[in-house]
């Protein structure tokens, strides 16, 4: 019953963020709000790679982050970082759909190079922490770095600010 739930919210959510990366202009893929700040194309490039986190973080016990390759890909165009989220997302959901409740209670840490980045938790904790709510605060990001280009943002939990203008 667990990890139909969180199935159910990470295939809702997982609608949502498509429909965020979609909303994303090519134009605006080189933008950032600061010297320190991500671009809107490695912002987005990072929401759809967290989906690639999925499989070892579900079946795994030990997510080594000095050894993951990460492959931001071609971020010059919005539609590469969509298919990347595609393909990302497929296998995401494969891991979850092959895990199982007693699953969710096991532990699980993140390390680098010998050094320990998130103590041993239940891989439920993990899940809605550094998967789940990771994505979230990011698409949070994508929302102010599109309004902040003068683009729309979609409504994924209703109606937004901008439909009231019309």
């Amino acid at each position: 019953m667990l990890v139909k739930s969180i199935l159910g919210e990470f295939l809702h959510e997982a609608e949502s963020t498509r429909k965020l990366l979609n909303a994303i202009p090519d134009s605006a893929l080189n933008w950032k709000p600061s010297d320190t700040s991500w671009t809107t194309g490695q912002l987005a490039s990072h929401i759809a790679e967290i989906y690639n986190w999925y499989p070892d973080t579900v079946h795994g016990s030990e997510f080594d982050m000095g050894t993951y390759k990460y492959d931001k890909g071609d971020i010059t165009k919005a539609s590469n970082i969509v298919a990347k989220f595609e393909e990302n997302v497929k296998k995401a959901q494969a891991s979850l759909e092959s895990a199982t409740d007693e699953s969710m209670f096991e532990n699980w840490k993140m390390v680098a190079g010998g050094q320990t980045l998130l103590p041993e938790m239940p891989r439920i904790q993990v899940m809605r922490g550094f998967l789940m709510n990771h994505i979230y605060h990011h698409r949070g990001e994508m929302i102010v770095y599109l309004r902040s280009t003068g683009n729309k943002v979609p409504g994924m939990y209703g109606p937004v600010f901008e439909d009231s203008l019309r």
